[in-house]
């Protein structure tokens, strides 16, 4: 109730689904077979689990892919866990087989992503950690000389140690995540310095830096005990990678998770070095919103495209030339020759094109990484840490010319404002175009791009990825609007091309838009623009008619969010239509509306808006008192007073926060008085 709240991102390392939203996530199925797991899913898991003490190798890698791949599949993971499954693969950490190390490392990976918080809880309290720490540090110590790597496997072209720590840092990255007590032993056993030694691995292994920067990122959020661990090298090492110049999307990404983690521990950086980092992150992230993920989709599936075409040519052509040869051939040459051609075909051209999928794997990591990006923004406008003192002591009292000077991208009256942090991120705010690029993201994804994702199976879960980069985008987009100044902003035109913007997102489509997030994102950045609006007598862009549609799309949400806001942006527009001439009609139906849901909200929070939004819309104004009386307004919150009561007395008990439950009991005392306000008018009439 009253001015919405800026919202602060958390990394969320499962979605409703189970699986982590990146590198963190399942290992998947053709990774896990390799030890033969492709028949273990008909295995029963206690024939599974036997298998892994079995004295050969072999064995026990196939049991542990097996069991990896069945752990992709939720219903499965309670027969494992009702069979110790951690106590059982914990051990095979540390296998002095290389491959049963990394698909044990997979198959508790897999375990940990789709088993959610409460099995990563279980996870930890049956001490994996323990073996996990053990297997990171010795998989750190033989890095770099590659000790642990048989002769076998460096003529496999197959890096054991490092693809073992990567699916270690994927698992220790998911526990972290979800459980303190793993943050704990991470800070204590000093893991900081094995995961920034695999992070040096970054100009050959950009896989493993990324699964790195992700763990990182996740350790450093919130962890106080961590940040005298890093230390002035330490600090290099991510500097050397924030300034490596690879333009891959994979590169752009892993900048950008390595900015975020910078900006985690902004506390162990010397005050006189605040703005150059500053400015360095918001550089990064500047690079990685300016791609248009759109014309990147379109691009990368043209060249994966042409990719397999090449590939189906060279294929065709060496099967033709190994039939022409095979006729010539005589019988006493035959196995020489075939031997040759095996040879021949190592440095065929077909070798030397990209693993399979490179091309989605680059959008996947662009889109990762513009979210990521946005996710931060959000949280350097609105965190709540003590120390944001430091960042006052750095601010003048007095705005900066150049903001003044650079509200607008010139010639296309684009909202351009700040983050009100210091005159020097605010100047690399707008020197870098942040808010520009920011608006652009709050569109809706390109509707080629969308077609070639919808026609192509394994290129569709990156219509979830576009739709979850627009949502962050209006989230930023709010979080930018509640924290900067209306002249910043690039003052009332650009505010109101800013809501025509808004409400074309809302109005454009033939339906009312239902995916939550959206709604969630969209009226949280509308009812933001609607306060700012509002507060400086802007006037309003969207018809009544708008309005009223809006809300009662909204009000159906099963997202309270989305009910508040919509309830909430209600109030706005008719405490400003209250002030004008000939609004009487439009008040009614506005009044009408928020007393139905008053009433009617199962949600406290919402009705208590809703009331809220009522004292706005009616408190003063010839036109609403007209409205009042003719929609009865005092007798209809005379009578609901005792019900909001016993109502708070019943359901606020255990049901709502105790900051919910101090704006509610407002709420009440304001109703009181409102309707004590109302009796004074019904008495003296204007």
């Amino acid at each position: 109730m009253g001015k919405s709240r800026a919202r602060r991102f958390r990394r969320a390392p499962f979605s409703p689904g189970g699986e982590a939203p990146a590198g963190g996530g399942r290992r998947r199925g053709a990774e896990d077979g390799g030890g033969g797991g492709g028949g273990g899913g008909e295995e029963p898991a206690t024939e599974l689990l036997e298998k892994l003490q079995h004295p050969s190798a072999e064995v026990r890698e196939y049991a542990c892919a097996s069991i990896s791949k069945l752990l992709q599949q939720k219903h499965v993971i309670p027969a494992f866990l009702q069979r110790d499954v951690v106590r059982c693969l914990g051990p095979m950490l540390l296998d002095h087989s290389l491959a049963v190390r990394e698909t044990a490392a997979g198959a508790l990976r897999n375990l940990s992503a789709c088993g959610g918080f409460e099995v990563c809880d279980d996870m930890v309290t049956k001490d994996i950690m323990t073996p996990l720490v053990a297997l990171l540090k010795e998989c750190s110590a033989g890095l770099d000389a590659n000790q642990l790597s048989p002769k076998k496997c460096r003529e496999m072209n197959k890096n054991y140690v490092e693809d073992i720590a990567n699916e270690a840092i994927n698992l220790l990255w998911n526990v972290c995540e979800c459980n303190n007590t793993a943050v704990s032993i991470f800070n204590k056993e000093g893991c900081l310095e094995a995961v920034l030694h695999y992070m040096k691995k970054f100009s050959t292994n950009v896989d493993l830096a990324i699964s790195v920067a992700n763990c990182l990122q996740a350790v450093t959020e919130d962890n106080p005990e961590l940040l005298s661990s890093f230390s002035s090298s330490a600090q290099q090492v991510l500097e050397t990678v924030m300034l490596c110049p690879e333009s891959t999307m994979k590169h752009i990404l892993l900048r950008t998770l390595i900015a975020g983690t910078i900006w985690n521990i902004k506390d162990t950086i010397p005050p006189g070095s605040l703005a150059s980092m500053v400015n360095a992150i918001l550089k990064i992230f500047s690079e990685s919103l300016e791609v248009d993920a759109g014309e990147t989709i379109i691009r990368m599936n043209e060249a994966e495209k042409n990719r397999l075409k090449l590939a189906a040519e060279a294929e065709t052509e060496e099967n033709m030339s190994d039939v022409i040869e095979n006729c010539v051939l005589s019988e006493d040459d035959e196995m020489e020759e075939i031997s040759k051609g095996k040879v021949g075909r190592e440095n065929d051209i077909s070798d030397l094109l990209p693993s399979d999928k490179w091309e989605l794997k680059e959008v996947t990591a662009l889109l990762m990484a513009q979210q990521t990006a946005l996710e931060i923004i959000v949280n350097m406008c609105c965190s709540e840490d003590p120390s944001d003192d430091e960042w006052e002591e750095l601010s003048s009292s007095d705005e900066s010319d150049l903001f003044m000077e650079n509200s607008y991208n010139e010639g296309s009256g684009l909202l351009m404002s700040p983050l009100c942090l210091s005159d020097e991120v605010n100047s690399a705010f707008l020197n870098y175009l942040i808010p520009k690029k920011i608006l652009e993201k709050t569109a809706f994804p390109n509707s080629v791009a969308l077609d070639i994702c919808m026609h192509n199976p394994s290129w569709k879960p990156l219509i979830k990825k576009l739709n979850t980069v627009q949502c962050r985008a209006l989230t930023c987009l709010h979080s930018i609007l509640l924290v900067s100044d209306v002249d910043c902003l690039g003052g009332a035109s650009a505010l109101q091309s800013l809501a025509q913007h808004l409400s074309q997102l809302v109005f454009s489509k033939t339906e009312f838009p239902k995916d939550t997030e959206f709604l969630e994102a969209i009226t949280s950045a509308l009812r933001a623009l609607l306060q700012t609006m509002a507060s400086k007598n802007i006037s309003q862009c969207m018809t009544p008619e708008q309005l009223i549609a809006l809300c009662e799309a909204g009000i159906q949400s099963s997202n309270a969010s989305v009910r508040v806001n919509v309830v909430s942006i209600l109030g706005i527009s008719g405490s400003v239509l209250a002030k004008a001439e000939d609004t009487a009609e439009t008040l009614k139906m506005i009044g009408k509306f928020l007393l139905e849901v008053a009433m009617k909200e199962s949600s406290l929070v919402v009705a208590g808006e809703a009331l809220d939004a009522l004292f706005d819309v009616f408190a003063d104004g010839k036109e609403a008192e007209k409205a009042a009386v003719q929609i009865k307004l005092l007798p209809a919150l005379k009578e609901f007073q005792p019900v909001f009561k016993m109502r708070m007395r019943k359901e606020g008990k255990g049901g709502y926060s105790a900051d919910q439950l101090c704006v509610l009991d407002n709420v009440k005392m304001n109703l009181r008085r409102f309707i004590a306000y109302q009796e004074t008018l019904v008495k003296n009439p204007t």
